[in-house]
């Protein structure tokens, strides 16, 4: 027996060594031979799969003079990477996360809520170089080819030696943990590329440090975060060091050259730009949810969190146990989109009923779904489901909640409340509502950012979450004719 577990180990890593061989290319930026099971045309394939569902998922954010802004200086910045020629598209995403992602094949995503962080050029194209880098350095198709050989290996493993297979739940989590270092791995590189590439097209990266100290209090500071070791990316204060030493060595490296900054220019450009939720896409405010778009409202239950994007609006329990999701639902009427439903997710309907919802149209169904045990040991899992498919203003809405068979009863109420409250928006305050926008004030005199902001009409209670925006402390002192953010449109009283 142990000849034969032996031989089939030898095949098992002869066979593992020529898959490795045959699957390694050169990557562009370090010029050595990695995993990589896509090729550079696939890559491009799939991210062109991906841009119109981010679009769809996210929205575009409509600002021409904003998109072509980030247009001419990414392609400006992927002229000079390693990868010049892929088909380079560069899109603003209507959301207030701060964030930047890619995808591969030179899909690269700003959201205005990073953009409305950001207070200077210079912060700006050093993000845009590190997410450049990501499509450059090929770190989702590495990632993706690390995953599927640790999967071989342990695999191959646990054919082997049964004690091994007796560990295999933790020996995944560990190699989520390994995978984990790898995501932090990408993203230090990411940072470095992002410092040398900001840096050739003559942009000050040690602003770039800057941006990491914004983010390290937008999270809330170090004892608020989880540790680094559990994260996919480093630590925001660390990277802001790092960063700081890496432009440092790149700008020495080019003695005499002057870096730009451009903050005025930059917050020029964003002026007037949409801050926080859009309230036409709608928003919360006194326990509702409210669309002026298509002019509905429901209630939201105390303590549960909505998280609103242009395809749905989810609704998730403070357990996080129980979610709703509203959607809008396929079908001509409220009956065929509840047969489209029933078809699609093999829900075993236990009872129905046409009872109308606030005077509209409505069927109400409630029934279990049953998902099959992925694994041999694991057992069924069944999920039970109210939804409402509801007729309104020529749509069909679907508003449903969902929790496990066991935990169904102790969210019902909650969800038959936020069901039965579907209804017409008349509430002319909350159809007229205004989204608030970035405000670019000049300084009047010399005084702190505190007094500045309090002047220019920001709420007390949010004097704080500007002075982040701004990425200055409350008590700093700014000069006459300091250019800074502030709050217009329709100001919330707090945030």
């Amino acid at each position: 027996m142990k000849y034969l577990n032996g031989r089939f180990s030898a095949i098992l890593i002869l066979m593992m060594s020529l898959f490795l061989v045959q699957s390694c290319q050169v990557n562009p930026v370090t010029g050595k031979r990695q995993l990589a099971f896509m090729s550079e045309e696939k890559e491009i394939a799939l991210g062109k799969s991906y841009d119109p569902q981010v679009v769809t998922e996210m929205g575009k954010y409509e600002n021409p003079k904003m998109a072509q802004f980030l247009t001419e200086k990414g392609n400006a910045m992927a002229a000079i990477s390693e990868r010049p020629n892929l088909p380079w598209k560069f899109t603003l995403i209507d959301s207030d996360v701060v964030n930047a992602f890619a995808v591969p094949g030179g899909f690269v995503y700003f959201t205005r809520g990073i953009m409305a962080h950001f207070n200077n050029e210079a912060q700006f194209a050093g993000v845009l170089g590190h997410e450049i880098g990501h499509v450059t350095a090929r770190h989702t198709v590495a990632q993706q080819a690390r995953q599927t050989v640790g999967q071989i290996g342990l695999i191959g493993g646990m054919i082997l030696s049964p004690e091994l297979a007796n560990q295999g739940e933790g020996l995944m989590q560990s190699m989520q943990m390994l995978f984990l270092k790898y995501g932090r791995d990408a993203e230090s590189q990411s940072d470095e590329l992002g410092v040398k590439y900001s840096t050739q097209i003559g942009y000050d990266a040690k602003e770039m440090a800057g941006f990491f100290g914004t983010l390290d209090r937008l999270t809330g500071g170090a004892e608020n975060r989880v540790p680094e070791f559990q994260s996919t990316h480093p630590d925001p204060a660390n990277r802001k060091v790092r960063v700081g030493q890496l432009a440092a060595a790149a700008q020495s490296a080019l003695p005499g050259n002057k870096f730009e900054v451009d903050r005025d220019g930059y917050l020029r450009l964003i002026d007037g730009m949409i801050y926080g939720e859009d309230p036409a896409q709608g928003f919360v405010e006194d326990g509702s949810f409210y669309h002026p778009g298509l002019a509905f409202e429901f209630k939201v239950p105390g303590q549960w969190k909505l998280i609103n994007s242009p395809s749905q609006v989810q609704i998730v329990s403070p357990d996080q146990k129980s979610f709703m999701i509203m959607k809008l639902s396929q079908g001509p009427d409220q009956n065929a989109a509840v047969q489209d439903f029933v078809a699609g997710t093999k829900i075993v309907v236990a009872s129905s009923n046409q009872n109308a919802i606030n005077g509209n149209p409505a069927t109400t169904i409630i029934g279990d779904i049953t998902q099959e045990a992925q694994q041999q040991g694991q057992q069924a899992q069944s999920i039970r489901v109210k939804a409402s498919f509801i007729s309104y203003g020529g749509l069909v809405y679907m508003l449903a909640g969902l929790a496990d068979v066991s935990d169904f009863n102790r969210y019902q109420r909650d969800i038959e409340y936020t069901l039965g409250s579907f209804g017409r928006l008349t509430d002319q305050r909350k159809l007229n509502k205004r989204p608030e926008t970035i405000k670019i004030v000049s300084n009047p005199r010399s005084q702190s950012l505190g007094q500045a902001l309090i002047a220019a009409g920001v709420p007390q209670a949010r004097v704080n979450e500007l002075a982040i925006l701004n990425g200055m402390e409350v008590n700093q002192t700014i000069a006459a004719g300091t250019l800074f953010k502030a709050l217009g449109g329709d100001i919330r009283p707090q945030k």
